[in-house]
This record gives C-alpha cells, sequence and structure tokens, in this order.
C-alpha cells in the first residue's frame, strides 16, 4: 500500500465568530483560497499536479454554500482543472476530509490531494442552514420520539455521567487558556492582513473568573426530562464561536521525494465510528479504542495528544477512560483557548499535532474529534524525522 504523508500544514489565525471579530469581515471562500495558495507557494509547488482538493464545511449555506472547497480553488487562482468537493461530517469535517485525501493516496487513486476547512461562524452562525426547518423527520421521530438534543445539552449529560463537577470544567478551561497562550504558534500560523495572532486566548483566564459564569444551556423543559443534568457547562468552560480556515497538503511519498520535498508525518492508522446521537460526544472514546487496535500502537508510545475541547467535559471524560498523562492531552491548548471553526477545526488540530510532534521530537501523535449527531473520528499519525 502507498504511504501518505503530510508534507506540509498551516491555518489562519483564530478570530472570534461574531461581529466585530478580527476575521468577521473576511469572504469564507477568500480565506480559504489564501490559505491553500500560501500552502502552493511555500513550496513553489505547480498546482497543476493537485489531483483534488477536499474541504470540511459545516454551514453550507450563504456564502459558504454551493461547494465552497471549489469557489476556493477557483479563487486560490489555481487551474480550472483542479476539482474540489466539500463535505460535513460536523465538528470532524475537516478531519474526515484529511482521512478522504490520505485514504485516497494510500488506494493509489491520487497522488497529491490537499485537505482543508473552513467556518466563519460571526456570519453563518450555528443553526444557520436550518432556520425555520424541522430536520426531524417523521421516521427519525419514531425512533427518538422525545427529540434529539443540541450538544450544549450532552455536554451537561457527560457531566453528569463522569461525575465532573463545575471547578473541574473551569480548571480545565482556565489551563487550556494557559497553555495556549504560553505556546509558540508561529510555525502553524499564517497571518491573514494584520491579524497574526489568535483571538480567541485569553491570557488572564482564571477559575475564580470562569466560577461566576452562569449555566449556558439551561431549559425547564430538559431539566425535566434529564434530572441528572447538574448544569455546569458555561460559555467559559466551552469552545467559543470562531472564524478560522486550515490546509494540509498530504502526498504519497514516492511523489514528495520527486518534487524534493521532506514529508513531515505519515498516517498511520484511521477510525470513524457512530455513538448515542443524544450523549452524542462520547465517540471518540470507542473511536480510540478502534485506531489502538487497528494500529497496533499503545498508549505509552503516543507522545502527543489533540482531543478536541468542544466543552471541557469531553476530553476530561475521555481522559478518565485512558491510562494517559494529561500533560500529554492539549498540550499547546485546545479550542476553549484556541476556537473552535467547526468545518476547519479537523485539518486546524492536525497542524498542531504536526507542529508540536517536531517541536518535541515525538514519533506518535493521536488526534480525535467527537461530532454533532453522535459520531467521532480518530487520526494516528507518525512523525518522519
Amino acid at each position: 500500500m502507498t504511504t501518505a504523508v503530510i508534507v506540509d500544514a498551516m491555518r489562519t489565525p483564530s478570530g472570534r465568530g461574531k461581529p466585530g471579530g478580527a476575521l468577521s469581515r473576511e469572504h469564507p471562500v477568500d480565506l480559504l483560497a489564501t490559505v491553500l495558495r500560501s500552502l502552493l507557494d511555500r513550496h513553489d509547488l505547480d498546482p497543476t499536479t493537485i489531483d483534488d482538493v477536499i474541504a470540511g464545511c459545516v454551514t453550507q449555506s450563504g456564502q459558504q454554500a454551493v461547494n465552497v472547497a471549489r469557489n476556493a480553488v477557483l479563487a486560490a487562482g489555481m487551474p480550472e482543472s483542479v476539482p474540489a468537493t466539500t463535505i460535513d461530517r460536523q465538528c470532524g469535517s475537516s478531519q474526515q476530509a484529511a482521512q478522504f485525501a490520505a485514504q485516497s493516496v494510500m488506494a493509489g487513486v491520487n497522488d497529491v490531494v490537499i485537505a482543508c476547512g473552513v467556518e466563519l461562524m460571526s456570519s453563518h452562525p450555528i443553526g444557520q442552514a436550518t432556520l425555520g426547518q424541522d430536520t426531524m423527520s417523521p421516521l427519525l421521530h419514531e425512533r427518538y420520539p422525545e427529540g434529539l438534543v443540541n450538544q450544549g445539552i450532552s455536554a451537561e449529560l457527560i457531566a453528569a455521567r463522569w461525575g465532573l463537577s463545575r471547578h473541574e470544567l473551569d480548571v480545565f478551561a482556565a489551563q487550556s487558556h494557559s497553555r495556549a497562550a504560553r505556546a509558540d504558534f508561529s510555525s502553524e500560523i499564517l497571518p491573514i492582513g494584520d491579524v497574526r495572532y489568535d483571538e480567541t486566548i485569553r491570557p488572564g483566564t482564571t477559575v475564580d473568573g470562569l466560577a461566576g459564569l452562569s449555566p449556558a444551556f439551561y431549559d425547564d423543559a430538559i431539566a425535566a426530562r434529564f434530572p441528572e443534568i447538574k448544569w455546569r457547562v458555561t460559555a467559559g468552560n466551552s469552545s467559543p464561536l470562531t472564524d478560522g480556515a486550515s490546509a494540509v497538503l498530504i502526498m504519497s511519498e514516492e511523489r514528495a521525494r520527486a518534487f524534493g520535498l521532506t514529508p513531515r508525518a505519515r498516517f498511520h492508522s484511521f477510525a470513524v465510528v457512530g455513538s448515542d446521537p443524544i450523549e452524542m460526544l462520547t465517540g471518540i472514546i470507542p473511536a480510540t479504542h478502534r485506531v489502538l487496535e487497528r494500529s497496533g500502537i499503545k498508549f505509552d508510545q503516543l507522545d502527543s495528544i489533540e482531543v478536541n475541547e468542544a466543552f471541557a467535559s469531553v476530553p476530561l471524560a475521555w481522559m478518565q477512560e485512558f491510562p494517559v498523562d494529561p500533560a500529554m492531552v492539549n498540550p499547546r491548548g485546545g479550542a476553549i483557548a484556541l476556537g473552535h471553526a467547526l468545518g476547519s477545526s479537523g485539518t486546524r488540530l492536525l497542524t498542531t499535532l504536526v507542529n508540536q510532534l517536531d517541536t518535541i521530537g515525538g514519533r506518535y501523535g493521536l488526534q480525535v474529534m467527537c461530532e454533532g449527531g453522535g459520531m467521532a473520528n480518530a487520526t494516528l499519525i507518525e512523525r518522519l524525522a
């Protein structure tokens, strides 16, 4: 089987996903196009060699509609012969894009693919695509007569099931900001105009400050339905609405060498699972089991781990399930500090993981992402010295 390698990865700074945010005036097509063009320019790579571009995007409406990936390829000035497609696996959309890209290379179908993602939540808020629409079909109602819930409620259910206190959630959130504030992201961030740093990091975040925030998802009907919920999830221990884009250049190892490029890492193993759509965010646990079983890699062989911080309860529950040093999990901070630009988050985490492995000289890195609807992706990579 052909080896699929990561030649390079980059991302924009994270902008606050609300009007007035650092990237809120950008068009999502142009934001992604800028990353694509910069990725090619950095390696003086002929764009005609690109076999496909696969992008993640969750809210595929408004400016992000009609295949944002294809529009970004054209906006980037790439040849019209370069195809592109946009996929939605909710929060893991661009992680899935990277898996599809790598798998196509490993299968010998493609030689060079860019996996990427974009989301401007300032202009494309959650729920925009379904405004005025009921996604609960009659058959879905038959299976789940009480209805599905939003991810904030799922985060509350996880906190209740794993016995996570409000204090634990807030300590983890403050730690995310502290780690991100200390980290050096210069090797992975592509400045956008004057925007050079992540706007979402709050270096002065304290546990005492977070303790003053009210629960973000309280609802009387939900409280009656799930009396076990203690209402501990707040805006402070959740990921913020975010704008951003990211991209990863993926090739066969043979093609990279032919181009005179040095691969930074190879894709080792993959997993994707479905899970309970009510609890929703726990799929990262079976996905982790599956990817490690497939790979034969043990936890003590891992050097760095990225578990998406959609909510603090998610990685905290995950860490209760596995024998892992907490210092290895999101060592540069996670989405609570760095933001969660939905469609971009998968390749953003992969970018951070590759750079962290380079920084520490590590070998194996694991990335896991919980996803709306009850799904999760896991990706295991191996750094190439």
